[in-house]
């Protein structure tokens, strides 16, 4: 979540005429994140999120995350839903841009997930996947492993001064990862970007998940690598073992990861350090003066990466499961 697009009082108002949420009482942007511009909206009817969609959503995206969102909730899943107008319409256009308000969920994001949290995610996400299964409609991944290139080659000539060498790394890497990405492994809806900041907790109970902005249709255990990487290392960039086993235990309690998922898994880790590696070194130099918004650093991904370049298998993260 961040703020790229400023809204004025004025056209605020016009634009939650069309809706049945009482009166606008406050509205603040929210500066977390690097994506869209999110403002948390309070009226007389309660609290509710508006997003302005910008960057990598395209319009033609966002019947894809508005029916998802209904979909999984119709399954017992706790995500935000989308509120509709007067008219029936979940989305709408405010200040140049496609927007949509959906409903505010309790809880709160742990900026330290402890090994309890890490399970708890695990289990959600296994849910997730599973309540996906029969949603009818599908989006490719374009920030999947043909994506990677274009993106690369966007930010390769100043990479070097984010790290010496570190386009040359990545270039390395980058070869090896699309000449060994695993095909044919069980896929559906995947949620593309779950980290902290998009999960709720009460407790170390889920209450929600949130930002469903990048889920697409992808293979599945790419997605709890990605939540691997997210999870479970610390600030000094260490693996942490013991929240890497709890993530899994908690996943495999729910949905069990088949023999060529567990056998694809490091790899899986490498691609989902080299995406937000990627797209973090884009952002380090792309986003605009002025808005409300920190672009996060390239740097804690190439680390991850590097730290995913040593693992022989199943073992070296721990987990006898995934030999």
């Amino acid at each position: 979540m961040a703020v790229y697009t400023d809204v004025t009082a004025d056209e605020l108002q016009a634009f939650l005429g069309d809706y049945d949420l009482g009166d606008l009482l406050s509205y603040k942007g929210i500066a977390e994140g690097v994506e869209n511009s999110n403002f948390l909206l309070h009226t007389t009817g309660g609290h509710f999120i508006l997003t302005l969609y910008e960057k990598r959503v395209a319009a033609g995206d966002l019947p894809f995350f508005i029916g998802l969102m209904e979909h999984l909730a119709a399954r017992r899943l706790t995500c935000p839903q989308p509120v509709k107008t007067r008219a029936g319409t979940a989305l709408g256009r405010l200040a140049g841009r496609p927007a949509a308000i959906v409903t505010f969920l309790d809880g709160m994001w742990v900026r330290r997930p402890t090994v309890g949290h890490c399970h708890a995610l695990g289990g959600a996400l296994a849910a997730l996947h599973l309540a996906g299964l029969d949603f009818s409609m599908q989006r490719r991944n374009a920030l999947s492993v043909d994506g990677w290139r274009p993106l690369f080659e966007t930010a390769r000539d100043r990479a070097g001064e984010v790290a010496p060498g570190l386009a040359e790394t990545i270039e390395t890497s980058l070869a090896a990862l699309e000449a060994d990405w695993p095909a044919e492994l069980p896929h559906g809806v995947i949620h593309a970007d779950l980290f902290p900041d998009n999960v709720f907790f009460l407790d170390t109970r889920v209450s929600g998940l949130i930002d469903f902005y990048f889920a697409c249709t992808d293979t599945l255990a790419y997605d709890v690598a990605i939540c691997l990487n997210a999870w479970c290392f610390e600030p000094d960039h260490a693996y942490n073992v013991t929240k890497g086993r709890a993530l899994l235990d908690g996943y495999a309690a729910v949905r069990t990861l088949s023999a060529p998922e567990r056998k694809a898994f490091p790899v899986l880790c490498r691609g989902a350090a080299m995406r937000f590696l990627l797209t973090r070194l884009v952002d380090w130099f792309a986003v605009p003066a002025g808005a409300l918004v920190k672009p996060k650093d390239p740097i804690e991904y190439y680390r991850k990466l590097r730290f995913h370049q040593t693992i022989r298998g199943g073992r070296d993260y721990g987990i006898d499961a995934l030999c």
